[in-house]
């Protein structure tokens, strides 16, 4: 059942004047869950609320439902810092991810907060009022307004002081879709996991997936315990790491000590575990590449060609690693139930797949696991004092803010750690901040560059990871320096110097209140 929102205005938004609130939160995923919790706590004078689109928390966790789907990291770093994590299995699949989030939600009398169907298409910012007008879509209850009709939706504004933005990244409306020649030839059903089909029955089938990245990985084993075989066709390999799905470790620590000793101890330990393994890939990654590959013959037996099919072209953690729980997908190969098969598709038929070497593969599902559609900020178009922002030619400011966007923030975790390391490291900062500004009675803030910050290179906004998924989008993003506080670096550590225990005054952070001299700050 989808949390409430009981304590809400029955119809702010046809008040006389727009509903105001301190702080609005855009989505209800895990980011925005976690965001709320640290405002709750940190900052309990301030007025806020949730807007989310769907008709129910979770955000990846709620939109994702194909078989087998689960964490492809640990649940101790992709947990939240606050809430330990108490289940047996570290590596989680999604139903369980999705009780941890509404345990979070009661815990917290988050409910109340949370105003479910309220898509944001528009945030507009006026420096005289020092306050965000949003343009919200907004749906009858248990209507989501991600995929919106016109007929079930009235349109609203609301106000605030400042926007932290929490909507992921990428698009909630369709995934990355490249274009397969004769795909309508195909007589059976072509799905997407991104919208996978509640009625969808694959058991004693032959199943095609398309891909080769985590969704993939997950959906092969899975939907090999039911078909009658799943092959994973990929056009190039991608490393590959097994682990068993419970952290002995953890699990014997929380029957010794209590539950906040045993997590905070194992998740400093897989920070540490995490950083390690992308350090050793920058700085050895020959070595690294040989430990990866060994563990892959390991699980797939001596005559497996490995060299062929889990042996990239490029170094580890210049794409993200797969993670595979106790090895399923191995089982799934070694047991005769799964293949993959590297090479690349010249046309979909009636029946299934034709390969460039004119193999026929057979099918009744197939299932094109072939990625996201990465966007900025939730699909929402931004304007700042009568022009419409363009993000691409801002500069991040600590991985979370933007070059002359004032009382903005914005969360998007690691990609080569957990993405809520940093969704905890950003709710800070903002609590931070705001508690500054009320210190100082400052109304703005916003970052903006130094003279000497002039001349500085343009770097990707995140540079050494290729994805395709990120290469596609990534002319859309924001740039970093080759100084802080410009800097997106993609490391936890630096990155708990410079949002944690970074001063907030830090002569980048312009703090001021509207028709009133630069209020003094430090």
């Amino acid at each position: 059942m989808a949390a409430s929102s009981d304590d809400t205005p029955s119809d702010p938004g046809h008040l006389a004047t727009p509903e105001h609130l301190d702080v609005l939160i855009v989505g209800a995923g895990i980011s925005g869950i976690g965001g709320a919790v640290h405002l709750q706590e940190r900052c309990p004078d301030r007025s806020f609320a949730i807007l989310e689109g769907r008709t129910d928390i979770g955000g990846t966790w709620d939109l994702f439902r194909y078989p087998g789907v689960r964490s492809d990291s640990d649940m101790h770093t992709l947990g939240y810092r606050f809430k330990p994590w108490r289940h047996e299995k570290s590596i989680a699949g999604g139903p369980v991810i999705m009780d941890y989030l509404r345990e979070t939600v009661a815990e917290h009398d988050l409910s109340r907060h949370i105003r479910f169907g309220h898509r944001v298409s528009q945030a507009e910012w006026s420096s005289t009022d020092a306050r965000w007008t949003l343009t919200v879509t907004r749906t009858a209850p248990g209507v989501d307004a991600t995929p919106l009709d016109p007929a079930e939706s009235d349109e609203v504004t609301m106000t605030c002081g400042f926007l932290f933005m929490c909507s992921g990244y990428y698009s909630y409306r369709q995934g990355y879709a490249p274009v397969f020649e004769g795909r309508d030839r195909f007589r059976g059903p072509i799905i997407h996991p991104q919208k996978w089909p509640e009625d969808l029955d694959h058991a004693g089938k032959q199943v095609l997936v398309v891909g080769s990245g985590a969704t993939a990985m997950t959906l092969v084993p899975a939907m090999a315990e039911t078909a009658a075989h799943v092959t994973m066709i990929q056009r190039s390999p991608t490393y590959v790491v097994a682990r068993p799905a419970e952290d002995a470790i953890a699990n014997r620590l929380r029957r010794v000590l209590p539950d906040k000793w045993a997590y905070a101890i194992v998740r400093r330990k897989n920070v540490f575990r995490q950083g390690l393994v992308y350090r050793k890939t920058r700085t050895e990654p020959e070595k690294l590449k040989k430990l990866l590959l060994a563990g892959v013959r390991a699980g797939l037996g001596p005559d497996y060609d490995v060299d062929t099919h889990f042996t990239p072209s490029y170094n580890p953690w210049d794409q993200r690693l797969c993670l595979i729980p106790d090895a399923d997908l191995f089982k799934a190969i070694r047991s005769g139930k799964a293949s993959v098969v590297t090479a690349h598709i010249d046309t979909f038929t009636e029946d299934g797949i034709r390969l460039e070497d004119g193999t026929e593969l057979e099918a009744d599902v197939i299932v094109t696991a072939t990625g996201l559609n990465l966007v900025t900020l939730g699909e929402m178009d931004f304007v700042v004092d009568g022009a419409p922002v363009d993000f691409a030619r801002t500069w991040t400011y600590r991985g979370l803010g933007y070059s002359d966007i004032p009382n903005l923030v914005s969360t998007f975790g690691y990609v080569n750690a957990s993405w809520t390391l940093k969704a905890d490291l950003t709710s800070e900062y903002v609590c931070r901040l705001l508690n500054h500004m009320a210190k100082t009675g400052a109304t703005r803030c916003t970052p903006r560059l130094r003279s000497e910050d002039a001349d500085m290179p343009q770097r990707k906004w995140i540079e050494d990871f290729p994805a395709g998924y990120m290469e596609r989008t990534m002319h859309m993003l924001p740039r970093q320096g080759d100084r802080a506080p410009w800097l997106n670096p993609q490391d936890y550590r630096r990155d708990v110097k410079m949002i944690r225990r970074g001063a907030i005054d830090d002569g980048v952070m312009t703090f001021d209140a509207p028709d009133r001299a630069a209020v003094p700050v430090g």
